[in-house]
């Protein structure tokens, strides 16, 4: 208001300073002119931005705020009504609004309006400032008619709210006191007069009433009981009774109990749910039903956005104290804070039925409940169930037909239609494959409405949705006809089903045969042994033909390894004669082994790496002719079969240097470093100063190959165990464009199981999956997107291993009410031209690699497949176990049925192996 009176001020007016020249005052008017119109915007856009997301609490708090600070009083209480039709309000949001409308109200009608925001705002929460608060304003009105028992029955209903609250209700019931002291000190006779027998009765009645408050309030354990109970000796000119004594001692007893909860919750950190549940359960034990309900209440004020809670306390409320009011009120307020939760309004629709709320409201709920923002599908499948029961439970089966039963079959129709148009369109699925809703309905259908033939109908439109295949959807439906229809139709569906399971085909057939062999004629039985017997030898053929299929494929991969394996042990025949065993043994290690590691979290110890020299060559690297390498895998050539012009840098560049072996008792100061750039030059160097801010650094053991070529990876060694633990920090920063990885130094072989997938692989309700991103998105441009409908904790752009994005990202809220908002908000949101999709994190279960029993070969030993110079060979594991690929006597053994020789000990041709034929790889896998 004043900043409109100083616009409509006259520009020579003195006190607008339109006249003065000075240059101070010019540009303050010109700021404070800017800043208005800055405001004006704002408020315009959030405004608009309401206008599309009515349930964005953050714009809310915004736009109220502008609206306050701009005195803009008709849109302000505008926009708290607005605010407070969706949403509880905050204990400060109310009071702000309560003192901003005790200013404006004059008339008694404007006090009424007052009254009822009043009346309003201590239904949100239990708050004792509030209805302190409004006891106090109620005393301004006690010149009116009934004004003092209005203001006592403000009074008693405070103390019946949060009389009892530990730390906050002494002040009700000192307001309490004072107040009738005011009315005592009314009510006294003039100095020196006699009072009338009148007025000896009133004063009599006024000093009881407040003999009596001080008597409730030293019953009830509350802080600070010691001083009240002496300002009662003080007040009283009769000696205290001794009920009301023994009163006091009990609530002190009682407040002993309760001060270590008050004072757990005092020194714990917000949310303190840990520290009310406590509390709660103290409570419970005790049993005082007020009490119970009182610490629900505070626990929920600090903690309004927590489902569980809030389905703890209904279910109290719903089982021990069944009062309609309070019982209903609860449920509101929590489906008003949590709307996600799909759980608090099934629990409010059967409050409203058990307490016989009328039929319209209930429905108008149900409608809420489904513009709800549902996280899942699967969701509002649930509404509508539970929706559908309470409908069922109100009609009359005994009637032919009824209004209620055509409200539950529209019902019904409208369910199946919702599912597959509003919710598969926003989730991409229905969130009921198995068509719970429609079976129900065919329930009711068959069973309360005698009614077969449109059950009949129900499951025909069930099996076309894709559930003809399983053999359990039509053992429903064959029990419901068993059970209401008649014996021509349950064979029927048997004989479908025998067709069309592709599951458990032998249970269908069992049950068809069964049927016939109790009701059947020797025709049925025959015609059912026939299709039995034709269905399921249908079946055994084609799961011969898939299994000889993978017994083909199998045995090819096992040829085309064995053959690679007879051309390299060819190759080292003719170039190694005098080779030992020992040596083949390693080389073949090295053949087996090729580059793995480079995968993050693969960290071998120096002492696991092969030592790549031959016996008795001391020191001296292999010979660069005796090498064999691979094209493609990082870049190198292959070596050309005839010997070699040696690079005597290269052999001798790592030769000097004393090979260390790793101190796995150094694990806890050493960080494993990977994903490094191959062609790095001096990688000791380079690390040194990244790693130089964490800590004192001891050593770095970059790993080389035996050409000293850096493998990529290293050992980064600390002085203290701190800095190791700092490094892990340093994961993922950026090195030559590559993210480089720091992980815990950890021996794999003593600890498999260790850190084997970094992130969460459940749902996250409070985190966002975002994907559509446009590649150049940064963290930060996506970061002001989301910030706009929550606080934002974390984003996480996915990249992969060479650092460039993938177009996906993570977003973490701090709470699950943020988060179900901006996908509301975000989904189908443009950015730099790209449509994105949001949703809740839930990514999908890993499968973890089975861990190869010893001696026995896995593909699982490989992160990944890797091709080599020559296509698929040189790199792919074998499925042949090492132990029989490097045999070291010339005995032959037999391996899935093919003998063969070593080839490591001899130079002769290996002999030709026994062939299997596809039938009896498939003849032995059945036998399997």
């Amino acid at each position: 208001a004043a900043a409109e009176e100083e616009k409509q001020l006259p520009e020579g007016d003195p006190e607008s300073g339109g006249d003065s020249d000075d240059e101070g005052d010019s540009d303050s008017s010109g700021d404070g002119e800017d800043e208005e119109k800055e405001n004006e915007a704002e408020i315009q856009r959030l405004e608009g931005q309401l206008s599309i997301n009515a349930f964005d609490y953050n714009c809310h708090l915004d736009l109220i705020k502008l609206l306050r600070q701009e005195g803009e009083l008709v849109k302000l209480r505008r926009a708290r009504q607005k605010m407070s039709e969706l949403f509880p309000l905050t204990e400060e949001i109310w009071l702000d609004w309560l003192k901003d409308e005790i200013k404006m109200a004059s008339e008694i009608s404007e006090r009424e309006k007052v009254y009822e925001l009043f009346e309003r705002a201590v239904k949100d929460y239990i708050c004792p400032e509030i209805w302190l608060e409004y006891a106090q304003y109620s005393i301004g009105g006690i010149g009116q008619e009934g004004g003092i028992e209005k203001v006592r029955s403000i009074f008693e209903r405070a103390l019946t709210a949060v009389g009892l609250h530990v730390t906050k209700g002494t002040a009700l019931w000192e307001a309490y006191r004072e107040f009738e002291n005011a009315i005592l000190e009314t009510a006294q006779p003039a100095p020196g007069s006699i009072p009338s027998p009148e007025q000896q009765q009133v004063l009599c009645s006024q000093l009881e009433k407040i003999h009596t408050l001080f008597r409730r309030q030293l019953g009830i354990p509350l802080l600070d009981m010691e001083a009240s109970y002496a300002e009662y000796e003080e007040w009283s000119e009769e000696p205290i009774p001794e009920t009301t004594i023994k009163n006091y001692k009990k609530a002190l007893q009682q407040l002993e109990k309760c001060k270590p909860y008050e004072e757990a919750l005092l020194g714990a950190e917000t949310p303190k749910l840990a520290e009310y549940q406590a509390y709660i359960d103290f409570e419970m034990k005790a049993g005082d039903p007020a009490r119970i309900q009182l610490i629900y209440e505070r626990a929920l004020a600090e903690n309004c956005l927590v489902p569980d809670l809030w389905a703890r306390y209904n279910q109290y409320l719903d089982r021990q104290l069944k009062v309609k009011e309070l019982v209903l009120s609860a449920h509101d307020r929590a489906v008003r804070n949590c709307p996600w939760t799909v759980g608090l309004w099934i629990r409010y629709l059967l409050a409203m039925e058990r307490h016989r709320v009328e039929h319209s409201t209930i429905s108008e709920m149900f409608e809420k409940a489904l513009n709800a923002g549902f996280i899942q599908a699967t969701d509002y499948v649930e509404i509508w169930q539970a929706y559908l029961d309470y409908l069922r439970r109100r009609v009359d089966f005994t009637q032919d037909s009824s209004k209620e039963l055509e409200e539950l079959r529209s019902a019904f129709a409208r369910a199946v239609e919702y599912l597959k148009q509003e919710v598969e369109e926003r989730f991409s699925e229905s969130g009921d494959p198995s068509c719970t809703i429609m079976q129900n309905w065919a329930r009711v259908e068959a069973r309360l409405c005698n009614n077969m033939q449109k059950a009949r109908e129900l499951w025909d439109n069930i099996m076309t949705k894709g559930n003809a295949k399983y053999a359990n959807m039509w053992l429903e439906y064959y029990n419901l006809e068993r059970a209401h229809g008649d014996t021509q139709h349950c064979r029927k569906a048997l004989h479908r089903a025998v067709q069309c399971t592709s599951d458990y085909p032998e249970h269908v057939c069992e049950v068809l045969l069964t049927l016939e062999r109790i009701e059947g004629t020797l025709e049925d039985w025959d015609a059912a042994v026939q299709k039995t017997e034709n269905r399921l030898a249908r079946v055994n053929e084609q799961r011969a033909k898939a299994a000889e299929k993978e017994a083909a494929l199998a045995k090819q991969e096992e040829e085309r390894a064995e053959q690679r394996k007879q051309a390299r042990a060819e190759k080292k025949a003719s170039k190694k004669a005098k080779k030992t065993r020992t040596g083949d043994k390693r080389k073949a290690d090295e053949d087996d082994e090729g580059e793995w590691g480079q995968e993050e979290g693969f960290q071998p110890h120096q002492s696991e790496l092969p030592s790549k020299r031959h016996r008795g060559e001391g020191d001296g690297a292999l010979p660069e002719e005796d090498m064999e390498v691979e094209t493609g895998l990082f870049g190198r050539s292959e070596k050309p079969d005839g010997p070699a012009i040696p690079k005597e840098k290269a052999s001798t560049s790592r030769k000097d240097i004393p090979k260390v072996f790793h101190d796995s008792s150094k694990d806890k100061v050493t960080v494993f470093v990977s994903n490094l750039s191959y062609t790095m030059a001096e990688p000791e160097a380079k690390l040194r100063e990244l790693f130089g801010s964490c800590g004192e650094v001891v050593e770095i053991r970059a790993v080389f190959n035996n050409k000293g070529t850096f493998r990529g990876y290293c050992y980064v060694q600390f002085r203290e165990e701190e800095a190791a633990r700092q490094a892990l920090a340093l994961d993922r920063t950026a090195v030559e464009g590559r993210p480089m990885f720091v992980s815990p130094c950890v021996d794999k072989n003593k600890n498999p199981d260790f850190k084997v997938f970094r992130y969460s692989t459940t749902l996250e309700k409070h985190k966002l999956f975002i994907s559509g991103l446009p590649f150049s998105c940064t963290k930060e441009e996506l970061e002001e997107v989301c910030k706009a409908h929550g606080n934002v904790k974390d984003i996480r752009l996915v990249t992969n291993r060479a650092g460039k994005p993938k177009g996906l990202a993570y977003v973490e809220y701090e709470n699950e009410a943020q988060a179900s908002q901006a996908v509301l908000k975000m989904d189908g949101l443009t950015v730099k031209g790209h449509v994105i999709k949001v949703m809740i994190s839930n990514p999908p279960l890993r499968k973890l690699p089975d861990r190869p029993e010893p001696g026995r070969a896995s593909l699982s030993l490989a992160p990944r497949q890797i091709y080599g110079a020559r296509g698929k060979g040189r790199t792919q594991l074998s499925m042949m176990p090492r132990a029989l690929q490097r045999q070291s006597n010339p005995v032959a053994k037999a391996e899935n049925g093919m003998v063969q020789n070593s080839p490591a000990t001899s130079s002769d041709p290996p002999a030709e192996p026994k062939k299997m034929s596809n039938a009896d790889f498939a003849k032995m896998l059945l036998k399997k």
